[in-house]
This record gives structure tokens, C-alpha cells and sequence, in this order.
């Protein structure tokens, strides 16, 4: 039997780009039939993006009707709806409507949510780094961080992976391929676990630069990425070091309560008169013994210096004598 492999393919030529995939057409639709079933996607978004949702729901609704999905907007329940039609041709199109109202509720614009309805746009990814960070003032600084000074950070991010990436409340919001989803998701979470961004950013600079060159391709790039260590910064050691206690397996014994001791020294069975008394008598004797300490502290002006002996004067007088000569 003679080969099928061997047949000539006039389709077959090298300016043909094997991977580029042809957008998805209603004819490309082969049974020509609505869905089975209905599928629909919901999704809640916060108050403060009820004015701007209400602004641009008009070109929202358009857009998807191109695709044959319906969408509806409910301002009570605070939520966004999406569900295929009749007029749906496209499997995919309900996931990319889906992604849509995610990107809308995390505070996208519409102008670059609405890219994600395209074949070139891969897919969108929302990281959620509100609870990888416990103290508050701490996830406010480590999220700075991703935006860098004036925005630079994140600018070097997105031109290294090819992505869009927002910041917004207790979420980080990407656009792009794959890779570069990966890439973003590695960087948002090391940084939140207190890993500077610049490390990444050096990393895929490095890895840019290295996939220019063909003869690097089957290679491993280990030798030429940066390893950076970490750093124990040296905490100041406490002044007074506490000795160890020996251990005993007997536990210690109970303290006396306040009615015991009490009990002990006789207060307890004292009248209110009698108690009144004796602290009386302590302010008393507190007074007194601050009154003679405010009184020594007054006579050491008016204590008079110690004398010098009189042979210690003569000694002196006898040396000034000596030295005059």
C-alpha cells in the first residue's frame, strides 16, 4: 500500500504560521444548533463600582450580544450576570463573559476588560493577597511594593511578562498569556512573604536576554541567573542573660491568696474603724519619713567644709617656702 505521508501539500508552505488559530466563526458551528442546556455565571461586585457599572453597562451589554450572551445588571443584589442564548454560537464565549464582569467587579476599566472578549488575549487571572499577610500595616507597605515609586515597579512588571496587572484592594488583577500569568501570580505572592520584586524583575531581564541567543536554547540558563541569599540581620543580644532554673517535675506551690495573708497579720479581723486607723497611721509615718528626707537634702547647703589639721598647714607652708628658693 503506498504511503500517505509522501502526498504532495500544496497548503504546506513556510510563510504559514502553524500556530496561529483562526477566530471562531458561527459557521465554523457545525451542527448549526442552539446549546443543550443553559449556562450562566454570576459574580458580585463592591458599592463603591455601582456609578461606574451603571456608566458603561450599555457597551458591556454590546459587546457580549456580538458573541450571543446575555448579560443583566442587578443594582439590589449588588451582582453581574452572564448566561448564553439562542444566538450563542461560541462554547467559549460564556468563560471570556465570565472573565469579564471578575475583571469589572476588581476595578478594570471597561476599555481593557473588555480585550479579554478577544482570541489574542489569553486569559486574566485574580490573585487574592488579603489574607497572606496578617498585620495590616505590614500588607499595606508589602503591597507598595509591588507598585514601586511612582508606578514603576508594576511598569517593569507588565513590560517583562507581557501582562496588564492592577492593583486594587485586597486583590491583584492580570491580563495576558499564560507564562506570563505564571510569572505575575510568583512575583505578587513572594513579595507579600516579604521577597522584593526587584529579584524577579533582575531574573526575568536576565531571561529576555538569554532567549536571543539560539545556541542558549537547549541549555540551562542556571548558571546564568542570579542566586541571592538571604540576609539575617544580627538582632542585639539581651543585656542581662536569665540562668536556666533547674528543671523539676514537681509543679511550684501555691501562693498564698490575700484573705491568707490577711489572716496571718491579723488585718483581717479588724474593724473599718480599726483599718482606717492603721492606714491612717502609715500615711503618717510616709510623711514623716519624706518630711526628715526634704530636710537632710536642705542642711547639706549649710554643713560646713572639713578643716585641714595644723601640721598638714605647716607641711604646706614649709614646701611653698622650698620652692620659693
Amino acid at each position: 500500500m503506498p504511503s500517505t505521508h509522501n502526498r504532495d501539500k500544496p497548503w504546506d508552505v513556510p510563510t504559514i504560521d502553524k500556530w496561529h488559530e483562526p477566530e471562531f466563526k458561527p459557521e465554523d458551528n457545525a451542527s448549526g444548533q442552539p446549546f443543550a442546556e443553559e449556562s450562566s455565571f454570576a459574580t458580585l461586585f463592591p458599592k463603591y463600582r455601582e456609578a461606574y457599572l451603571r456608566q458603561v453597562w450599555g457597551d458591556v451589554t454590546r459587546a457580549l450580544e456580538k458573541n450571543g450572551i446575555a448579560c443583566v445588571l442587578d443594582l439590589v443584589e449588588g451582582s453581574m450576570t452572564v448566561k448564553t442564548t439562542l444566538k450563542t454560537y461560541d462554547p467559549a464565549a460564556i468563560l471570556k463573559a465570565r472573565d469579564l464582569i471578575k475583571l469589572l467587579a476588581r476595578s478594570v476599566p471597561y476599555p481593557q476588560a473588555v480585550k479579554i472578549l478577544d482570541d489574542d488575549m489569553m486569559a486574566c487571572d485574580v490573585i487574592k493577597i488579603g489574607n497572606l499577610v496578617g498585620n495590616k500595616e505590614r500588607f499595606v507597605k508589602r503591597r507598595q511594593r509591588i507598585l514601586g515609586p511612582n508606578g514603576n515597579t508594576l511598569k517593569a512588571l507588565e513590560l517583562l511578562t507581557q501582562c496588564y496587572i492592577l492593583v486594587q484592594g485586597n486583590t491583584v488583577a492580570a491580563m495576558g498569556g499564560y507564562k506570563g500569568l505564571k510569572e505575575v501570580r510568583r512575583v505578587v505572592e513572594d513579595c507579600m512573604k516579604n521577597i522584593h520584586p526587584i529579584y524577579y524583575i533582575k531574573e526575568l531581564m536576565i531571561k529576555r536576554e538569554l532567549a536571543k541567543n539560539p545556541e542558549l536554547e537547549n541549555e540551562s540558563w542556571d548558571r546564568f541567573l542570579p542566586h541571592f541569599k538571604k540576609r539575617n540581620v544580627q538582632r542585639r543580644k539581651p543585656k542581662v542573660v536569665r540562668e536556666r532554673k533547674p528543671y523539676t517535675p514537681f509543679p511550684p506551690s501555691q501562693q498564698p491568696r490575700q484573705i491568707d495573708l490577711q489572716m496571718e497579720s491579723g488585718e483581717y479581723f479588724l474593724s473599718k474603724r480599726e483599718k482606717a486607723q492603721q492606714e491612717d497611721e502609715k500615711r503618717r509615718e510616709q510623711r514623716e519619713q519624706r518630711k526628715e528626707e526634704r530636710k537632710k537634702e536642705r542642711e547639706k547647703d549649710f554643713v560646713p567644709p572639713k578643716e585641714e589639721n595644723e601640721s598638714k598647714k605647716r607641711r604646706k607652708h614649709h614646701k611653698r617656702k622650698t620652692d620659693e628658693a
